[in-house]
């Protein structure tokens, strides 16, 4: 019996015991859960992971060495200018080419000089619509913008480069929408800027590619429309009605395009669009600097009562 006693003793105690050492072990992985480190449970598992992402970011690391610490990418001149904008001002197509080659969607593509142009900006300049395609596919962002905030679309737009619009509009179409909102710093839109210039095609094909037709200019608030009529051009007048625009959208001044056309040549603009607009909105708003005679009377009476001379 005693060695039955002691044997039963001896197995609760160890029971209590590796209760107690289980008890700990669940309070210190519950302590350790608000830590976020629960998964080092896994040791073997988590040393793995750790060495696999060692060893791509090392491989990354490598890559990168490769390319952008390369001298020749290092090299810019006074204007700001690396080899690869250099190659293309000067219409250097091999050099050009080699250079995008080694650079296969590199920061180094986008590098911006002295006046904040990318090598796809100087690429529309020139009017080299093949080299614009190759740094778009090498991986060239068309949303960076210039110092005055135009895209490489925006000057394709301003210069009427119909063969960089093409290519511009159909490689990374991904971006193409961003790119049609996007005012430049003068608040133009890409279809603002088409129809400033009269480039009527692709005044056409922004709108089909899903630019807004009455997107409003920030300066003033006018619409591709109303800078028709600025411009006196009854043909992108005729255009744009045609493809949808509103005629009944208003300026920051409260201005529609009809109301632009008083006081100007063009008679056969004002009848396109007076049939147009709806009737509340042909007569002229009244301006907000009017002021009734009887103010300005009033403003003249007191105009000098708070001043003296010679002590009267």
């Amino acid at each position: 019996m005693d060695l039955h006693k002691a044997a039963v003793l001896n197995f609760v105690d160890c029971n209590v015991d590796e209760m107690d050492t289980k008890n700990r072990k669940t309070q210190q992985c519950e302590d350790r859960v608000d830590s976020g480190v629960d998964s080092l449970k896994e040791e073997e598992y988590v040393a793995q992971q750790i060495l696999e992402e060692m060893e791509r970011l090392t491989m990354k690391t490598e890559s990168l060495k490769e390319t952008i610490c390369e001298p020749w990418a290092q090299e810019v001149t006074e204007d700001g200018d690396t080899y690869l904008h250099l190659a293309i001002i000067h219409e250097a197509e091999d050099y050009a080419v080699q250079i995008i080659k080694q650079c296969q969607n590199d920061p180094f593509l986008n590098r911006q000089n002295n006046q904040r142009q990318t090598a796809l900006h100087l690429a529309v300049v020139t009017e080299q619509p093949h080299m614009v395609e190759r740094l778009l596919k090498a991986g060239c962002d068309p949303r960076l913008v210039d110092q005055s905030g135009n895209t490489a679309l925006h000057i394709a737009c301003k210069r009427g480069s119909l063969a960089c619009f093409s290519v511009l509009t159909q490689i990374q179409t991904q971006h193409l929408h961003s790119i049609l909102t996007f005012p430049n710093y003068s608040g133009h839109t890409c279809l603002h800027i088409a129809a400033i210039n009269d480039y009527l095609l692709m005044v056409e094909s922004l709108v089909q590619l899903g630019a807004d037709i009455n997107a409003k200019e920030q300066c003033s608030g006018r619409t591709s429309l109303h800078l028709a009529v600025d411009l006196q051009n009854l043909d992108l007048v005729r255009m744009l009605i045609a493809l949808g625009a509103n005629a009944n959208s208003l300026t920051y001044g409260g201005y529609t395009a009809y109301h632009l056309t008083f006081g100007r040549h063009n008679s056969e603009i004002q009848k396109q669009l007076y049939s147009q607009t709806a009737l509340e909105h042909t007569v002229m708003p009244e301006s907000e600097s009017e002021e009734s005679e009887d103010e300005l009377m009033f403003e003249d009476d007191c105009i000098y009562d708070d001043i003296r001379l010679c002590g009267r």
